[in-house]
This record gives structure tokens, sequence and C-alpha cells, in this order.
């Protein structure tokens, strides 16, 4: 047999195929179970063993060219066929985007916001601080005795280790210690909000083990009790956008401040549902506790290296998850940090929402 002439054939075929259909049906006739070299390489077995060292070679050569040109073949016509769809499936950048999912701010992102344009026109300035914090900032500066409650183990997450100073290093439990290292920093007189992250030991339905709140301070010169609750009044009616906000104060205890009292606003019922506003003494409802407050106490002062007797001040704790849900009636606050698209799409703010007191803080998505 012209095992050249039979391979020259086959090569020839190959090299003319058009498509990879072509060339698939190729190496079915040649080198498929049925096909032409896989037949000659069955007679083998029929051969006597000269014959066989005299026709094997040749055979086997012929399969291996028909192969690899089989082979070089295929990766032409697919490099072609991918080629063709590139030309052809073109975008014209020019265009508009097509519609698509699209991201929201998170709520607790807007409250922040929205909280920091309120205060922003009151005069108040945004604090910062760190979220690993020292024992002395955190609780000690703040009139927190070692016998306090708070700096149990179960209320506080503690670092193993101690700091260069040998300060016990924890995760701050409130916003607090940035007031310290603001009066510590700027001195007095003082108008700041300081918003972020806070870390304890606790989780249900209203608590987590990290949330988020706002500390505010005002330290100046004959400050009283009054400034305070003008001040909680103007935040709580622009915030809930409503001039019927009516706020209780009720005395409380806090080590940080002297005197301290809590903050209630009213709510009526309506439909078995709590709304925020209205006088609970002139009809159906009642009081719901917003945040704690008061009087910043002489030791803080003198810890901050100011002299009580001439700089005065308030001070405020807000918790921004709970205000986000009595604003915007979520039920779970552990929803706020499960990451479900659902929920984020449903009570997520436009990031064009931007808050404003003219526009209004409030505007959803």
């Amino acid at each position: 047999m012209d095992y050249a002439a039979t391979g020259q054939e086959a090569l020839s075929r190959i090299a003319e195929a058009s498509d990879l259909e072509t060339l698939e049906a190729l190496r079915v006739e040649f080198l498929g179970k049925q096909g032409s070299i896989s037949g000659l390489l069955k007679t083998l077995g029929k051969l006597d063993p000269e014959e066989r060292k005299v026709e094997g070679p040749k055979i086997h050569s012929l399969r291996e060219n028909v192969s690899d040109a089989l082979t070089s073949r295929k990766d032409v016509l697919e490099t072609a066929v991918l080629n063709a769809r590139l030309a052809a499936e073109t975008i014209d950048l020019s265009l508009p985007a097509p519609e698509a999912p699209r991201g929201t701010v998170h709520p607790i992102s807007q409250v922040m916001d929205e909280i920091a344009e309120i205060f922003a026109d009151l005069g108040f300035s945004v604090a910062t601080g760190p979220e690993i914090e020292d024992d002395w900032h955190n609780f000690t500066a703040l009139n927190m005795p070692e016998s306090h409650p708070a700096r149990a183990m179960h209320d506080t997450f503690y670092f193993p280790d101690r700091d260069a100073k040998n300060r016990e290093m924890l995760l701050r439990t409130h916003t607090s210690p940035v007031q310290m290292r603001t009066m510590l920093a700027q001195g007095a007189p003082l108008r700041i909000i300081a918003p972020g992250r806070v870390y304890r030991s606790d989780s249900d339905a209203t608590h987590t083990p990290m949330f988020h709140q706002v500390e505010g301070l005002v330290i100046d010169k004959d400050v009283h009790l009054g400034h305070l609750k003008w001040t909680l009044e103007t935040f709580l009616k622009a915030f809930f956008e409503r001039e019927d906000i009516v706020l209780r104060l009720r005395p409380s205890y806090f080590p940080f401040t002297e005197p301290s009292v809590e903050a209630d606003i009213g709510f009526t019922l309506i439909d078995g549902k709590r709304v925020i506003g209205g006088d609970p003494s002139k009809g159906e409802g009642g009081w719901m506790e917003v945040l704690g407050s008061g009087m910043v106490n002489r030791r803080v002062i003198e810890f901050a290296g100011l002299d009580p007797d001439e700089w005065q001040g308030f001070a405020f704790g807000i918790g921004i998850d709970r205000l986000a849900m009595l604003k915007y009636g979520m039920d779970d606050l552990r929803a706020f940090f499960d990451g479900d698209v659902r929920w984020l799409s449903h009570y997520g703010f436009s990031a064009l929402d931007v808050p404003t007191l003219s526009g209004g803080v409030g505007t959803p998505a």
C-alpha cells in the first residue's frame, strides 16, 4: 500500500476543511473506530513478525501525521471563530449604560449623615477616635471606678496583652473616650459630636456585639441643663421631621455626668402601631426612651485639664441603630448586619439622597 499517497490525500483534505464540523467529520473518517487509518492498525495483527517490523512504523507515522494535522487545523479554525465573534460582539461606549441593579446606602450610614447634617447646622463639628482604646480613656477619665459594672469582662472585650505603657487595652464600649481625647487636644470651648462603632458583649433582637453610637459634647462657660434640653428637642424635631415631638427628661445616673437624665419622646398609637410624635398626656400613647444625657461631671472636666469652676458642659449619647429602627420602621437590629440584599434593597438609600436641612434628611430611595 502506498502510505505516502494516502497520507498526502488526508493532509490535503484536512488543510482544505473550512469549518470545525467538516474537520470533525474527517477525524472520524480517518481516526475513528471505523476510520481508514484505524483499520490499517488493525491489520498489523494478521501480519507475520517480519512484515510487522516493516509495516508498523509506516502506519504509526501516518497516524501521527494525520493527528498532528487535525490538531493544527482545529487551532486555526477555533481562532478564526473567536476572532469573528469578537468582531461581531461590539459595545458602543458612547451609549448610556444599560439598566443594572444598583447598590444602596446602608440605613446606618444614612442616619449618620442625617445626624451630622443636623448638628452641623447647630455649630457642632465631627470628632473621631480609635476603636481600640486604653482603659484610662474608656473608663478612668470618665469617672468610672474600678468596681463599676461596665468594666466587667462580661460587658467589655478586653485584649489579653497590655500596651507599651502597661495599660489594659479593649474595644471601646462607647464613643465617650473621644470627648476626653478632644478636650485634651483642643481645650475649651468645644462643641462636637463623635459618631462611630462601639462594642459590648451582648446579642439579641435589639442588641448586637458591635453597634453604632454618636456622642455629643458641649463645653463652654455658663452652660446649664436648659441648653441641653433645647439642643435635644431641636435635634429630635429635625431628625424625625416633625414639630410635635414632645421631650421628657427623667433623672438617671451616669458616672460621667451629674446631674444625669434619660430623654424620652412621646408616641401615639395608630392602628396598634407606635408612631413617633404627639403628647401622651393628651391621648392614647406613651413614652419611649431614646438617649442618655446630663451635665458633664466636674471630675471629667478636671481629668481633661480644665477648671470646672470656669468651664461647664453637657453630653449625650444616642444609639444610631435604635434611631434608624424608630424612624424607618425596622423591628430587628440583627438584620442591619446580615448583608441580605433584599433587606438592603428595601431599606437602603440612593447614593444621591444626600441629607440636607433644606431638602429634608430622611428621603428614602
